[in-house]
């Protein structure tokens, strides 16, 4: 968790520099690496929620990570929110910097309040031992990855460069759409065990997980072909 916000830092501060250095490369990259500190972060807190549930209560586990991963989108839109005022209000480097100090202050209060201990593994892991040894899991946490990387890039740079050059809108607008978007999901991802109607000790399978990204898969493709018709339209 440390570690990840400590990345988290060197991302914003990577931002916080002069108009000419924001080249697409450098850009991508500081997103990538916040990324990355993002995952540590939400892997560090799951990972202590399981010490706190045992390990007979499956579907007690399910529910609190639904409840934790819906929180934390629920925060990531007041974020937007906040970081469309603040770019209206400082602008861009002094937000980026403001948000570096105030997690910097976060970082200084880990260290010091939470326990080394929480959530460490009794013993250090091979390399070779972090990948599962089931090849569904596997592939599975490779299909997330790319999922997770395609979201960055399009919700978190593309979306907001587009709404604000194609409709004009401004920073308060952009962020004030985002931040209802991300806390809007974030309310589905809380009630997910409600919604996948597990409300059993048990949490849902694999069938249940493939179908559900089936039909999400539809959606997005939906969406996809009505973008290029806008783009490409026929005759």
């Amino acid at each position: 968790m440390n570690i990840g916000l400590g990345m988290q830092i060197v991302a914003l501060a990577m931002l916080a520099v002069p108009a000419a250095w924001l080249t697409i490369p450098w850009v991508m990259a500081a997103q990538a690496l916040s990324g990355i500190a993002k995952d540590l972060n939400k892997m560090s807190a799951k990972s202590a929620i399981k010490t706190l549930v045992p390990e007979d209560a499956q579907g007690a586990l399910f529910k609190w990570i639904a409840i934790l991963t819906g929180s934390k989108n629920a925060l990531k839109g007041v974020g937007f929110f906040i970081g469309g005022a603040l770019l209206a209000w400082i602008g861009f480097q002094y937000a980026v910097a403001a948000m570096a100090a105030v997690l910097s202050l976060v970082f200084i209060g880990s260290l010091v309040s939470l326990h080394a201990d929480l959530g460490k593994a009794k013993s250090q892991p091979k390399f070779s031992e972090i990948f599962s040894k089931s090849r569904s899991v596997n592939i599975l946490s490779a299909a997330r990855m790319f999922l997770f990387g395609a979201r960055d890039v399009w919700f978190v740079v593309a979306l907001p460069i587009y709404l604000g050059t194609t409709f004009g809108w401004s920073h308060s607008m952009v962020g004030g759409f985002l931040a209802l978007w991300v806390m809007g999901y974030g309310v589905v991802q809380g009630i997910a065990p409600k919604i996948t109607g597990s409300q059993t000790e048990h949490s849902p399978g694999g069938k249940a997980a493939l179908g559900w990204a089936l039909g999400l898969a539809v959606v997005t493709g939906v969406i996809a072909y009505a973008i290029g018709e806008q783009w490409h339209p026929q005759g």
